[in-house]
């Protein structure tokens, strides 16, 4: 994919701030949202990016502000959105996980991805390019050790609603992409993730741009290998 304008939503750290920077890299115009107002490396990017790299506040989870985002943005055409966001609880059985927490997640890692997909997609060009960040964990048949039970279903429930989307949408053009970008060490990750950001995030942003133009969705990780639903 030749260099356009990417939103990559959830971009103040980590996996959603790495993508933005090697968008930035490859010469794209990169708008990058953050949850509030405080500073953060994504702001140290715009502002060494000499107007190549736009920073937009966006709390997912707020319709409001999501709203306000499509209105600011209206007169824009984006070749890729891409969407980062997720949280983990803990590693908790569920039958002891708190109805708090468990709302909090699904909404998070669920719910409000799917809302900015549909509040943003009409920005998005005829052939361009929709991303959302989910994981291996998400994948049923591959859950034969269990573990982090509302983070998977989350994730499950991502790619479900993708699914159920992509059916909804499927006369448009658009690429449709869920990613795992592999166990990355991150925040959420942890320290002892066998990855490393810089191994991970290049592939993503390659595996995006080798499926540019090919209308449908697809469940792929980092090395543009299918991931079992």
């Amino acid at each position: 994919m030749s260099a356009g304008t990417a939103l990559v939503v959830g971009a103040s750290r980590g996996l959603g701030l790495a993508l933005a920077t090697e968008y930035a890299h490859r010469g794209w115009e990169v708008i990058a949202t953050v949850r509030d107002s405080r500073r953060t490396a994504l702001h140290d990017l715009a502002e060494a990016s000499g107007g190549g790299v736009t920073v937009e506040n966006l709390d997912t989870t707020e319709p409001d502000q999501l709203a306000a985002l499509r209105e600011r943005l209206a007169r824009s055409t984006l070749d890729l959105l891409f969407v980062n966001a997720a949280i983990t609880r803990g590693d908790i059985p569920i039958h002891d996980v708190p109805e708090g927490v468990f709302t909090e997640v699904m909404v998070t890692n669920a719910l409000s991805p799917m809302r900015v997909v549909e509040a943003l997609r009409s920005l998005v060009g005829p052939t361009g390019t929709i991303g959302v960040m989910s994981s291996r964990q998400g994948s049923i048949s591959l859950n034969t050790n269990g573990g982090q039970d509302v983070y998977r279903a989350a994730k499950s429930a991502l790619n479900q609603l993708m699914r159920s989307y992509a059916a909804r949408y499927a006369d448009a053009g658009h690429t449709l992409l869920l990613i795992c970008p592999g166990h990355v060490r991150t925040e959420l990750g942890g320290p002892d993730a066998p990855l490393a950001i810089g191994q991970s995030i290049p592939g993503v942003a390659d595996t995006i741009d080798r499926h540019s133009g090919e209308p449908g969705l697809r469940f792929v990780n980092y090395q543009n290998r299918t991931v079992p639903w």
